[in-house]
């Protein structure tokens, strides 16, 4: 698959412009965002580029900003290298766990090391949302549990729980690219335990789950929450993450009317994790 890498240059650049312009983005199919400064870059599957995409980018205005939009098409061959040289660095998280690829050297020894190469998928560590998600796994009790990772991207948390000695994990995600993804670094960590599906919610069948994790944007979530609410045991969580903490109020109430009760909230740079039992 070939990707459009869009770039938005801000003058002057302020983080909380930069935000705007991803919460903008956010509203079509890309599928992951990098803010270096001066810049925004996102990355969204070349069919998905529309004519409507493209005018809504022209008309994204903020009010003393100077915007600069440009893009470039990444043919699926030089993806790897494009994301090695340029974005993909070691990440550490809460001092627990280390993601690196296979290019990575000379990396630290810690608890938990994730290997993966990226390609295009959704979940290297970087993104708050991944990251927070990270943390809540690190201190989850996943010991013997059956767990869905929803929208599984690069497959990194599914990983990360069958490292942690979760029982069976089941992996869906509705982009082929990360169903072979997932796949291809599920061989890179010699993990044995997940399976991998690509589909949407209708894949989940008849299965049931101790833990849902689901880090997708608000409205995919806003509509499914209670269809994986449906498939988590009593006593079960659900780990939402792949929004802003200003959607909170949209998501928690959706989360009430399922039958859920906050757990844990986590936040970074605003983007937020909320954590629930199934109660009902």
């Amino acid at each position: 698959m070939n990707y459009i890498e869009l770039s938005c240059e801000l003058n002057p650049y302020h983080t909380e412009s930069a935000e705007i312009i991803i919460a903008y983005l956010s509203r079509y199919e890309f599928e992951s965002f990098s803010d270096e400064l001066p810049f925004v870059k996102a990355w969204i599957p070349e069919n998905l580029f529309t004519v409507e995409v493209q005018d809504f980018i022209k008309n994204i205005d903020l009010e003393g900003i100077e915007l600069s939009f440009k893009h470039r098409l990444i043919k699926e061959q030089n993806w790897n290298e494009t994301w090695e040289k340029n974005y993909f660095q070691p990440i550490l998280i809460a001092d627990k766990c280390i993601v690196r690829s296979t290019f990575h050297e000379n990396t630290p020894k810690l608890k938990y090391e994730i290997l993966i190469d990226p390609k295009m998928s959704f979940g290297t560590g970087h993104h708050e949302t991944t990251s927070l998600m990270i943390e809540e796994i690190l201190e989850l009790d996943v010991q013997g549990k059956t767990i869905l990772d929803m929208g599984c991207g690069t497959g990194i948390l599914a990983i990360l729980s069958a490292q942690k000695g979760a029982k069976n994990i089941c992996a869906i995600d509705i982009d082929k690219w990360s169903y072979n993804n997932t796949l291809e670094n599920l061989q890179l960590n010699s993990i044995k335990n997940v399976h991998v599906e690509q589909g949407n919610k209708n894949t989940i069948g008849s299965k049931f789950f101790n833990i849902i994790y689901a880090n997708i944007n608000k409205n995919v979530l806003l509509e499914d929450i209670p269809h994986y609410v449906a498939h988590i045991h009593h006593g079960g969580k659900l780990l939402l993450s792949g929004f802003y903490t200003q959607d909170y109020d949209d998501i928690h109430k959706i989360a009430l009317e399922s039958g859920l009760q906050l757990n844990n909230r986590r936040e970074k740079n605003n983007w937020l994790m909320l954590s629930y039992f199934k109660v009902n």
